[in-house]
């Protein structure tokens, strides 16, 4: 470790502004930026072939190109504000000297060259004023498939505040047309824009325009290895390693049924080559970072295409991309026997993600719901345990968490689940690595981003000529006043408008809508009739009796009654969300109070008779069961500030 401390001094006086030798500046620990999930969307990317002029923007006084708001408040990620959420997450590490950033996935919205293209300018940008190296890794935004594909949305936000389709060939309306691009008349319907500058690229456009932020050897760095080149650190040129990087090297064989090549079985079927973005580097003076590729796509029988990677990650990386996890056991071991410092991101979670939850989340909501599809199989995660590494950071869901998980072999392995710039709560993770092998980690929220308002007068127009559909969205979130509450407001109406509807089973959702806090309360304790309706049920004389008793004999008086009617079964849909979402981090948006009235709810339920199989029995146990889960989420490891030991795997609280 001490040949690191020396690197980063090294590497300081080498940057624009560095201390000099006769300076003899104290050495700083060395500090890498995670920023997962940005989903960048260029909101002043310029159409070069002049199919769509964007929106003039009264702020900025130039033309945007953006999503309407409508598609946001229905997607688990903004798609416009996030632009200025990435420049003042850079604008912040650039104040805080942080001169390494690594991007696990998800960096651009859908591999598209209009966004590609603005990502890269930033991004260069910063390179050149601030002296900052990116590392990417790809998600499975970017690329959407391995190859070339057709791209578009129908909810760009058009003239006049209408919605504007726009696609690129082979895909809707644009599945064929003459010239670079082309308008489709539409009957009876809004025309339809066609442009390639709105297609997914594949690796090979993606890597190609992002050549610099880690995907090729860099003549800056000491060392760069694919999982198939053919050298070591001993033997390492530059010259070699950018011969071996060209990406028709990195290629691999991957079937329907497992991972081609020499792990090749006997009746697999429907191989197909394809390309592989994982790299190792050493930026600075044996600090490795390892930049895995979990994107697994997989041929579909008989068609000759591709399924997406959003739910396979490392469950199919371990069955489908076999050399992958070999070279991560090889990396291992070189990093440990040359002593080197080893940090792993890619965009996938390598660890359960609900605090072990998982299960209970699949009583209540069913198997496949909450993105438990995503979730690594315990199998898996002592799998990737058992190779050696120690600290990975992901992304992919969105989500503020830590996750631990042990191996067969006794290696612990930490997952930290880094949040979205583009979702509640938006944030990034500082990690900080000190002399003594031990790894500070720190959460960056972004409350405050400046210019996020610049594109609400675009929104004002389409609420004007929208808000007669139905469910409308609420115009209150133009009224916010920050960037956080600007994100809790897309989960609020996220939570409304697509996951309580298609999420929660019906007799839970029917009650949360229904009832406030306080009734809540007097159903736990409930045993009249259920069958009624709940309006109905309300005003019957056995509820009009349980409420009485309840308010007479209320045995609370931390939290009153009174207090309990002013919030509804809503808030506790949308604080299991906020929770889920962010963690730690959701507590300053969740009043103590409430905290303490669902604990009291869960008591209650806990303690409450019901006859088996009845109606009551049925609500009362999905409403147990979710506070359960509830409280299970607030007890999980530290995921705000924390201490991780790159020997032993502990995770210690920070102050």
């Amino acid at each position: 470790m001490f040949r690191l401390i020396i690197g980063v001094l090294l590497f300081l006086t080498l940057l624009p502004g560095g201390a000099g030798a006769d300076s003899a500046p104290a050495a700083e620990p060395l500090q890498i930026a995670f920023m997962p999930d940005v989903h960048f969307h260029d909101v002043y990317g310029e159409f070069r072939d002049g199919a769509f002029e964007g929106l003039p923007n009264s702020k900025s006084g130039r033309k945007a190109t953006i999503r309407s708001m409508r598609a946001q408040l229905h997607s688990t990620r903004l798609f416009n504000e996030n632009y200025f959420a990435l420049l003042a997450a850079l604008d912040d590490v650039a104040r805080r000297g942080v001169k390494l950033v690594a991007l696990p996935g998800d960096f651009s919205d859908d591999g598209q060259p209009l966004h590609i293209r603005g990502l890269r300018r930033i991004l260069d940008n910063y390179s050149q004023t601030y002296g900052m190296r990116f590392f990417a890794t790809p998600g499975n935004h970017d690329p959407v498939r391995p190859l070339d594909s057709p791209g578009g949305e129908p909810d760009f936000l058009g003239a006049g505040g209408h919605q504007q389709a726009i696609f690129s060939r082979g895909a809707d309306k644009c599945l064929a047309y003459q010239g670079t691009w082309a308008v489709i008349k539409g009957d009876n319907t809004p025309d339809t824009i066609c442009s390639e500058e709105i297609r997914h690229m594949g690796y090979g456009g993606i890597l190609a325009e992002l050549a610099s932020f880690g995907f090729f050897p860099d003549s800056r760095d000491l060392y760069w290895e694919s999982p198939y080149s053919d050298y070591q650190t001993d033997t390492y040129s530059f010259h070699q390693a950018s011969q071996q990087a060209e990406l028709d090297q990195r290629n691999y064989e991957i079937c329907a049924q497992g991972t081609g090549g020499a792990y090749k079985q006997a009746g697999y079927s429907q191989c197909q080559q394809v390309a592989d973005a994982s790299y190792l580097v050493e930026p600075v003076p044996d600090l490795w970072l390892l930049a895995i590729d979990a994107n697994v796509y997989v041929p579909k029988v008989a068609s000759g295409e591709f399924a997406g990677s959003g739910n396979a990650g490392y469950n199919k990386l371990v069955s489908h991309k076999t050399q992958v996890l070999d070279w991560i056991r090889s990396v291992v071991k070189r990093a440990a026997s040359q002593g080197k410092t080893l940090l792993a991101f890619s965009h996938f979670p390598m660890t359960e993600f609900y605090d072990g939850q998982s299960q209970a989340i699949a009583q209540v909501f069913g198997r496949e719901a909450l993105q438990l599809t995503r979730r690594p199989t315990d199998k898996v995660g002592q799998l990737l345990a058992d190779t050696g590494l120690t600290l990975h950071v992901g992304g992919h869901m969105h989500f503020n968490d830590t996750g631990t998980i042990k191996g067969s072999q006794g290696n612990t392995l930490v997952n930290i689940q880094a949040p979205s710039l583009a979702a509640y709560v938006p944030a990034y993770k500082l990690l900080t690595l000190h002399s003594d092998r031990q790894v500070e980690v720190d959460t960056i929220v972004l409350n405050k981003v400046p210019r996020f308002d610049e594109l609400f007068e675009h929104y004002a127009q389409e609420y004007q000529v929208s808000s007669h559909n139905a469910p409308p969205w609420d115009k209150g979130i133009l009224t916010a006043k920050s960037y956080r509450e600007f994100t809790l407001w897309h989960l609020q109406e996220l939570t409304r408008l697509r996951f309580l509807p298609g999420e929660w089973p019906p007799d839970l959702r029917e009650a949360l809508l229904a009832f406030n806090g306080w009734q809540l309360m007097v159903l736990s304790g409930f045993n009249g009739d259920r069958e009624q309706a709940l309006n109905v049920l309300t005003q019957s004389k056995d509820w009009q009796s349980a409420d009485i008793s309840l308010r007479n004999n209320w045995p609370y008086p931390s939290v009153m009654p009174e207090e309990l009617s002013r919030w509804t079964g809503f808030e506790l849909a949308l604080d299991f969300y906020r929770l889920r979402n962010a963690g730690s981090l959701a507590l300053a948006d969740i009043p103590a109070k409430r905290i303490l009235a669902y604990q009291l709810l869960a008591q209650r339920l806990n303690r409450s008779e019901q006859p088996e199989g009845s109606p009551q029995w049925a609500l009362k146990t999905r409403l147990s069961q979710l506070l359960a889960i509830f409280q299970a989420l607030q007890q999980g490891e530290p995921d705000r500030h924390f201490i991780v030991n790159l020997d032993n795997g502990q995770v210690i609280q920070g102050n």
